[in-house]
């Protein structure tokens, strides 16, 4: 069926979404999140999540195309599924406070569990907190965050891998001992915690990520899910940095290093929120 499908890029009067082709074979209409039911949930409602969301739609690729992208919807949904579920509320934030960028092309269009999500965290979306605020105002909150979250899709490349105000969150994350969870291009993100310092005092160095392979990215463009060779990659910018890529492909497979949780790609989405979620319960 997918050999009849176009695998040219869908315009969309800027940029580019991808294929017929590629969403058949990448976008399915349901998730397999299995509704995981968490007897020992926190109970306290101050305890939340901060997930850093991006607020930036298009990726200039080499050619100049621009690919239509943000954060995919089942890397960010089915994870705050689990963690909802283990009683962890999320705060939304972007880099300035303006709307969530999300992939709406790769929405399962017949999850009832993730447009539920979506419906709760809609008005988030649409005016999220914001990290330049927050780090202005000392990062003093009167919420206690358990855990910093960074959903993938492209977008995490985008604007957050040279935010200063992320450097600092994630300086402060490492200092409250307090997890880090991203998934897919999500730890692109990570790259923030670099900037202005010497590669020796990356502080995830030494660690071990699962996370979308720069190989497979040299490939999207055959297939249309981009339009053109990406313009950098950064998974050998954090092997530079001295964090290990321990996958070449996508299976799902997720990784716990000290507080540092990973996931490979929208196929882990759902064990991705599983380790989570039970990371922060039994802490």
């Amino acid at each position: 069926m997918t050999k009849e499908l176009s695998k040219d890029p869908v315009f969309d009067g800027t940029g580019y979404e991808p294929s017929a082709f590629s969403r058949a074979m990448f976008v399915t209409p349901k998730t397999d999140y299995d509704h995981t039911v968490y007897e020992n949930a926190n109970s306290n409602k101050n305890k939340k999540i901060l997930v850093v969301c991006t607020e930036e739609r298009y990726m200039e690729m080499k050619n100049g195309k621009k690919f239509s992208t943000g954060n995919h919807p089942v890397e960010t949904l089915v994870p705050l599924l689990h963690l909802e579920a283990a009683g962890f509320e999320a705060d939304i934030y972007t880099a300035t406070g303006k709307p969530v960028a999300l992939e709406m092309w790769a929405i399962p269009s017949e999850d009832k569990a993730v447009k539920e999500i979506m419906a709760k965290y809609e008005d988030q979306f649409d005016k999220p907190k914001s990290l330049q605020q927050f780090v202005a105002d000392g990062m003093q909150t009167s919420t206690e965050y358990v855990a910093v979250f960074i959903p993938g899709g492209h977008g995490a490349m985008l604007g957050l891998p040279e935010n200063e105000d992320l450097k600092k969150i994630i300086n402060w994350s490492i200092d409250k001992d307090i997890f880090m969870l991203a998934i897919c291009h999500g730890p692109a993100a990570l790259l923030a915690a670099s900037v202005k310092e010497s590669p020796e005092d990356f502080p995830y160095k030494g660690y071990q990520i699962n996370s979308f392979p720069d190989e497979i990215d040299t490939k999207t463009p055959e297939i249309g899910y981009v339009p053109g060779e990406m313009p950098w990659f950064y998974g050998a910018k954090l092997e530079a940095l001295g964090i290990e890529i321990l996958n070449m492909d996508i299976s799902g497979a997720c990784h716990v290093d000290r507080k540092l949780i990973t996931g490979d790609s929208p196929l882990a989405a759902n064990a991705f929120g599983k380790v989570s979620a039970k990371a922060l319960l039994e802490k």
